[in-house]
């Protein structure tokens, strides 16, 4: 066997397992993949007050609501964007402004911020978030908790420029 054969026999391999895995859906080209904004959850503004100050933890904390911010379509993380966190908890109502504050994104686009353990208020145990600071379209969250002993939530945000 010549080189020449032996090298159009490996070329002619090759090319038949690319169709056949092709025809087969395996292979296909890269697209970009583009992350959706989050839309505003029904409920979630309820009890909300604008400009919330940024605070070190809300009353004498024990319970964490943590989530990431990203922006929309390439979904990079959002530095020093403000999310306000309000809750009904062992120490006040949803609506008391003690039980309202803010923090912010760290370069990773992560928050944190510790508060009293969310106590169920109409039957569900739940967190308000908001993102209102402005550059993007404002989001107003409304997780719900698996069950009232949880001592954290998450909630992520994906963020649509205005």
């Amino acid at each position: 066997m010549t080189t020449s054969s032996f090298h159009r026999r490996r070329l002619l391999a090759a090319t038949g397992s690319a169709l056949a895995l092709g025809a087969a859906g395996l292979l296909r080209p890269a697209f970009a993949q583009t992350v959706a904004a989050t839309p505003s959850m029904r409920g979630g503004s309820n009890n909300y007050r604008p400009e919330a100050p940024i605070i070190e933890r809300i009353g004498g904390g024990g319970f964490w609501m943590t989530g990431t911010v990203r922006r929309a379509g390439d979904g990079a993380p959002l530095a020093n964007q403000r999310i306000q966190i309000w809750a009904h908890t062992t120490e006040g109502h949803e609506r008391d402004a003690r039980s309202h504050g803010a923090t912010l994104t760290d370069a990773d686009g992560i928050f944190r911020l510790e508060m009293p353990q969310i106590v169920p208020a109409f039957g569900q145990a739940h967190g308000h978030l908001a993102y209102d600071s402005g550059d993007y379209e404002t989001v107003f969250l409304r997780p719900l908790m698996d069950s009232p002993s949880q001592t954290s939530l998450e909630a992520h945000f994906v963020l649509q420029p205005v």
